[in-house]
């Protein structure tokens, strides 16, 4: 049976994290799947908390050699709790990547020898066997590396457009805006025609953004923020967000510089604030202090999580398949990627690199590559 290398994490009873590399059997496709080898994939936010939860990683440590290649980390007794479901399991990782089709199973076989991009949770392996509905063909000459983040990003800022029609609002907010998938959201709304005002915290996003044609920017580090803010949805009409930050007061100034809006124009009592809904979706943690709402914004405002994959379950698998096939036809344009380094196996699990990509930091994106050499 074929062997392949493959990134697992675990994290003990005893408070420790182990993330590892191992040698394991590389199944056979079954009817309607196929086996991908796996040429590229993307280290994205929501891969980080599987990958280390709440471990300490400024006291990582790496043991590599021929018998053990494991990165441990200190995880505190009292996170434990939290992270109670996944203790002492040996967990795969890694939600989407590109590669070739090596092994086709019954009813797969017009993928056979196909570049495809694919979303599984076990990506960050030199090889990946999955159902074939959850395969992305390409364009002819697309690569791995430029289909490599194909669904996690490119599916979210689309996701963001089409709840804000759904739930009848007519112009959106994004929070974190210069980052990858706020670039994508930028030329969505642009080629769409929908008005997107974006919330960045430096002058170098602002250029970013500008650079790429975005109208309504907003510099969270600027004394006027609220002000700017306030203006560009008094132009846009915009009540609903879209938060990736998560902590502070962020959530709630969005909400409040909506109300302002909205009730500009009352008069008499207006005890209860605008009757329009005011809604803003949590969909990351960049920041992961407590958010904070100061509640100045009437009694008709909502905040809520948000998550692609309920998304995609509420608006069915025909829906799903024309966003996919979207993504397909624009993958070299709108929802193209670009990578700060590509990392072996081996790298990804060396503790300044780490340190490097859970940072998060604008404009740095990093991707794996199980073929490199190490």
């Amino acid at each position: 049976m074929t062997t392949g290398r493959q990134l697992l994490t675990n994290i003990t009873s005893e408070g420790q994290l182990e993330f590892s590399m191992v040698e394991v059997d590389v199944p056979s496709p079954g009817k309607g799947e196929v086996l991908v080898q796996i040429q590229a994939s993307p280290i994205n936010p929501s891969d980080m908390w599987p990958m280390f939860g709440p471990a300490d990683l400024s006291a990582a440590t790496l043991e590599y050699s021929d018998d053990r290649k494991v990165m441990t980390a200190p995880v505190h007794k009292s996170m434990l709790p939290i992270v109670r479901s996944r203790l002492d399991q040996a967990l795969p990782i890694g939600n989407e990547g590109a590669g070739t089709v090596v092994e086709a199973g019954e009813g797969a076989e017009a993928l056979l020898g196909k570049t495809v991009a694919l979303l599984s949770g076990a990506c960050y392996a030199e090889y990946c066997c999955v159902p074939a509905m959850s395969c992305l063909p390409l364009h002819e000459g697309t690569t791995a590396l430029q289909a490599a983040s194909s669904f996690v990003n490119p599916l979210t800022a689309l996701s963001m457009v089409e709840t804000m029609k759904m739930e009848g609002h007519k112009a959106l907010i994004h929070t974190a805006a210069a980052s990858n998938l706020g670039q994508m959201l930028n030329k969505i709304c642009i080629a769409d025609g929908v008005d997107l005002i974006n919330i960045v915290r430096k002058q170098e996003q602002v250029d970013v953004l500008e650079e790429i044609g975005a109208k309504y920017i907003v510099n969270s580090s600027s004394d006027t923020f609220r002000a700017d803010l306030t203006a560009a949805i008094d132009a846009t009409g915009a009540t609903i967000a879209f938060d990736a930050t998560g902590g502070g007061t962020l959530v709630s100034d969005i909400l409040h510089a909506m109300e302002m809006v909205l009730s500009k124009d009352a008069t008499g009592f207006n005890t209860y604030g605008s009757p329009t809904l005011k809604q803003v979706y949590i969909y990351g943690g960049l920041d992961v202090s407590p958010t904070v709402l100061n509640r100045s914004y009437g009694l008709c405002w909502s905040v809520s999580a948000y998550l692609l994959t309920h998304f995609l379950q509420r608006v069915g698998m025909e829906k799903a398949g024309e966003l996919r096939q979207r993504v397909a036809d624009e993958l070299t344009t709108t929802f193209a990627s670009n990578y700060t380094a590509v990392l072996s196996l081996k790298e990804a699990m060396t503790p300044e690199v780490i340190n490097s990509y859970v940072a998060k930091k604008t404009g740095e994106k990093y991707l794996i590559d199980p073929s490199k050499a190490d």
